[in-house]
């Protein structure tokens, strides 16, 4: 349970334009109303036609403490997500290679065809062995990702 915060309600983060606000607003659209607005705007053929079957409203306090209730349940199982290379032996050539070489650790693609033949294949291998080894008919792989 949150016991750092106040408990009121947070409404004066979450007030929203004032009524003169929304009736200039609807003003200079040459509307009457927020119903006229949505009339013009929102197809009849992908509108709810029945209200939503909302739970009561909760306040931003009561909605924490909800996800936390909520994050309890959770269970933890053994993750096998990279446990980090610290028992990796990478030899001092290529690791000399690696940060001479701005291509292997930024975000952006080498605009040089040689460099990304390489890079691609890489990537190609990468995909042939998850499917290989999982079964599955595709997977995907990113140039964003080759640092896990």
């Amino acid at each position: 349970m949150l016991t750092n915060f106040s408990v009121d309600k947070f409404s004066s983060r979450h007030i929203g334009i004032s009524k003169n606000d929304q009736i200039e607003m609807l003003k200079q659209l040459k509307l009457n109303s927020l119903d006229e607005l949505i009339d013009k705007t929102i197809p009849q053929n992908i509108r709810i036609k029945e209200p939503l079957k909302l739970d009561k409203p909760m306040t931003e306090f009561e909605l924490i403490n909800h996800f936390r209730d909520v994050a309890k349940r959770n269970k933890l199982y053994k993750t096998y997500i990279g446990q980090g290379y610290y028992s990796t032996i990478l030899p001092a050539v290529i690791q000399r290679n690696i940060l001479e070489n701005p291509g292997w650790y930024t975000q952006y693609t080498p605009y040089q065809a040689e460099i990304s033949q390489g890079r691609l294949e890489a990537l190609l291998n990468f995909q042939t062995v998850i499917t290989d080894l999982t079964g599955f008919s595709l997977a995907n792989a990113s140039l964003l990702d080759e640092a896990t």
